[in-house]
């Protein structure tokens, strides 16, 4: 129960200080149509490890990198035998943030893909990144920063954290820029992240407001256009620097977000809850095992049988009855009836899954 009060005076501190904050910029609220980031990906190696590296046996594609490489670097392994511990085959993944210029830094995610057991202390060789038209963008190479820690003896090991995955900041040169020119364009769409007509409107009359013309018309719950001429900016990046401080109000939508593992229960300003009576009880089972040995008569023939015994019973904890629920027209009437439920977290969860089915939830129930 003091988890489920706990996870809910968070929720009201939140929301009372969202109340108190009032408007959010629209940046935080919407993506802004063709400037976003680009995923890259490159395949690598590893080196310098502690003897924590691949297993060449059960990873062949590490010895057929490592070989290539070397060759580039004109040593010639053909037909050569190697089994070093200190390598590793790795995938190199990084986003490509949106207008980054050749000559910038990017960081860049390193993970591994045979069995080595740990990236700590290993270096990665030079590595070109590409993206989803197969052009390289990037090039990666640095020492590996890996969040995690292993050990092991003859008898047990121990791993905390994923040794196998790590980062390198600033590891990734860009050499390409993305074909872009945002200058050119005469209008832009504005995505919301959470779609929703009242918003939508509400950011509209906003940007319109705040220009004094109409420059914003709302397409849908989740587009706004946007007339950049109309702005009368010196350029769309002047525009978008304007309308991205613009506050306004969003609304959202009401909510109970259920965390099953945890027992961890959010629940949104706007949840109501209609008149509902519960009725909530447990069920007890135990089960004893308490076996008996008998054992033959003395200077006879026969052996010592053990006779399983086993004991069990089923007790309901007695109730209290039907417990009535108010409906709740604010957040904290809410909680106050749930609360005099006296239930645990994980109870609650139960006990909200059937007001819901009982559609006395007003709110959409969503669990993880």
């Amino acid at each position: 129960m003091k988890q489920f009060l706990l996870s809910l005076f968070v929720t009201a501190v939140l929301l009372a200080s969202e109340a108190h904050a009032g408007a959010i910029r629209i940046k935080d609220l919407v993506e802004f149509d063709g400037v976003r980031g680009n995923d890259l990906v490159g395949y690598g190696l590893v080196v310098g490890l502690n003897g924590t590296g691949d297993g060449i046996r059960n990873a062949p594609f590490t010895e057929e990198i490592m070989s290539n490489i070397l060759e580039r670097l004109g040593v010639n392994v053909t037909g050569e035998q190697f089994r070093p511990k200190n390598v590793a085959a790795v995938f190199v993944t990084a986003s490509l943030p949106p207008f980054a210029r050749a000559g910038g830094r990017i960081d860049v995610t390193v993970s591994a893909i045979g069995d080595a057991k740990s990236l700590l202390g290993g270096t990665l060789i030079m590595t070109p990144l590409n993206a989803a038209d197969g052009q390289i963008y990037a090039v990666a190479q640095g020492t590996i920063i890996a969040g995690g820690a292993s050990a092991e003896g003859e008898a047990a090991s121990v791993v905390q954290g994923v040794p196998t995955s790590g980062v390198v900041p600033s590891g990734a040169h860009v050499e390409r820029e993305v074909d872009f020119d945002f200058s050119s364009l005469s209008s832009l769409r504005i995505a919301l992240r959470e779609p929703d007509f009242t918003t939508a409107g509400r950011i509209e009359r906003a940007i319109n407001s705040d220009f004094g013309s109409r420059v914003a018309v709302m397409l849908d719950s989740g587009t706004i256009q946007l007339d950049i001429p109309a702005t009368r900016m010196r350029s769309p990046a002047h525009a978008l620097g304007r309308i991205e401080n613009i506050s306004v109000q969003p609304e959202r939508k009401a909510r109970v977000v259920v965390d099953q593992r945890s027992g961890t229960i959010v629940m949104g300003e706007d949840v109501r809850i209609s008149r509902v009576a519960v009725s909530q009880g447990n069920l007890t089972l135990r089960i004893q095992e308490a076996p008996l040995a008998v054992q033959p008569n003395p200077f006879s023939e026969g052996e010592t049988v053990v006779v399983p015994r086993s004991r069990a019973d089923i007790t309901e904890e007695e109730g209290t009855g039907l417990a009535e629920v108010s409906g709740g027209t604010s957040l904290s009437e809410v909680v106050a009836g749930l609360n005099a439920l006296g239930v645990s977290p994980r109870d609650m969860i139960d006990i909200l899954k059937s007001i819901k089915a009982a559609g006395a939830l007003h709110a959409e129930f969503l669990v993880r």
